[in-house]
């Protein structure tokens, strides 16, 4: 895209050049700062900051209601974001509502676009400087005082909706193009989750004959595979505990023994660190075992099912189990047999008010059993899949970062006069329908 035909110094040193026919306003100039109180139409519809896409500005709906009051915002006005502002959300309401938490309500002023103020206020570099401006460790946050007298770049009316529209438009097509490459990775995974429910509970084997297993959930299994339950496939099984948190002497921030918690096994698929280590004298006054390097876990409370395979010597929490399998159960076998449970785990748990499970519904989970060289040649194969799904997935996942990046930087170029795109079709298009909009 090509430059505007003249530049001036814009006398903002965050902004530099900006095109010669623009001019360059305060925030609050630009826009009034409300706080009106919301009437009873407008309590219907809040936005708060979980309602607003960071980067985007999509308005994203959840459950339920939020507590406290806010100013009541009309259709029309710009609400930034001012907690965190590095997160980067600003919303430009279509309609009625009340605002609710840390978000300033602006209401532009004759002479400035409502888009265009979103943008301009959404863009990489105006969120930049306002973050740099931020008071507070924990919980950081912009002032209207310092917001308010930011000057930015402003051109005449009719471009300022001309710019808004093109961005309208180019937004959407990435963000298009992004919500493909999502709904890819999605497949994606939901081919996997496939792939390894036929492959530990079929085989890979389609001409093998097939019995049935006696277990709704499983169907049938190959003739020559064994029905047996897993406790009597493992050499060890066990859980752990956690040691009192109010006694520092128990709890160490390194040099002690890895604990493993719930998170842990969310966050890595192999455990090589923790967030939380024990002493020895945490370990004694817990009674804690320290297990292995790969002990595999799973867990029984909360994100129920989940696995993961200890990559050091660790103690876990009362909400794991850890299992080493016998001799004829192969341990990335039984992982991936786990992985295959895991949707149908309420099968075997049982609870008034929360699925769980507990040592022994574990050691009493149904499982088909192939030879160990099948089993084997099955963990081969389904490691060969995922490595292909893997690097299909990476490769869509650098294409979304470096869409979200192209956005970003498409916003800041137009906003603040960089290219010049009122040539481009979509932007004569908008510019020709003004007068018949008005």
């Amino acid at each position: 895209m090509r430059r505007y035909p003249d530049y001036k110094d814009s006398g903002l040193d965050w902004i530099g050049e900006i095109p010669e026919h623009w001019d360059t306003l305060k925030v609050k100039y630009a826009a009034d700062l409300t706080n009106e109180e919301a009437d009873g139409d407008r309590v219907a519809f809040q936005v708060a900051l979980e309602n607003i896409e960071s980067k985007t500005g999509r308005y994203v709906a959840t459950d339920g209601t939020y507590a406290g009051t806010g100013s009541g915002f009309r259709a029309g006005d710009v609400l930034f974001n001012k907690l965190r502002p590095y997160l980067a959300k600003v919303y430009e309401a279509d309609r009625d509502g009340v605002s609710v938490g840390e978000l300033l309500v602006l209401r532009p002023q004759d002479g400035v676009d409502s888009r265009f103020l979103f943008y301009r206020m959404l863009s990489a570099d105006f969120i930049s400087v306002v973050d740099g401006s931020t008071y507070g460790a924990k919980m950081p946050r912009a002032n209207w005082d310092f917001v308010g007298n930011l000057g930015i770049p402003l051109p005449p009316l009719d471009e300022q909706r001309q710019l808004a529209a093109y961005l309208d438009r180019k937004t959407a097509e990435v963000d298009a193009l992004i919500a493909k490459k999502r709904a890819l990775i999605t497949r994606l995974g939901e081919l996997r989750a496939a792939l390894v429910h036929r492959a530990v509970t079929k085989g890979l084997d389609p001409d093998a004959p097939m019995k049935d297993s006696g277990v709704e959930w499983l169907g049938e299994v190959p003739e020559h595979w064994t029905m047996t339950k897993l406790k009597y496939e493992l050499d060890e099984i066990g859980t752990g505990g956690t040691p009192s948190t109010s006694n520092e002497a128990y709890w160490a921030d390194e040099g002690g023994t890895p604990w493993v918690a719930i998170s842990d096994i969310s966050a890595q698929t192999v455990i090589t660190r923790t967030a939380k280590c024990v002493t020895d004298a945490g370990l004694k006054a817990g009674r804690l075992e320290v297990l292995p390097a790969g002990t595999l876990l799973i867990s029984i409370f909360a994100s129920l099912g989940k696995t993961s395979v200890l990559g050091v010597d660790a103690a876990i929490n009362q909400a794991i189990l850890g299992l080493v399998p016998s001799a004829s159960l192969n341990r990335d076998f039984l992982k991936l047999y786990l992985v295959a449970l895991e949707p149908f785990i309420g099968y075997y748990s049982s609870s008034n008010t929360q699925e769980n499970l507990n040592l022994t519904k574990v050691k009493n989970l149904d499982l088909p059993l192939p030879t160990l060289e099948e089993q084997e040649r099955i963990v081969s194969h389904l490691q060969e899949r995922g490595r292909a799904i893997d690097e299909i997935e990476e490769r869509e996942r650098r294409l979304i970062q470096r869409l979200e990046e192209l956005r970003t930087s498409l916003i800041s170029e137009v906003v603040t006069g960089k290219v010049d795109i009122r040539s481009e079709p979509l932007a004569e298009a908008a510019a020709s329908a003004e007068p018949a909009a008005a």
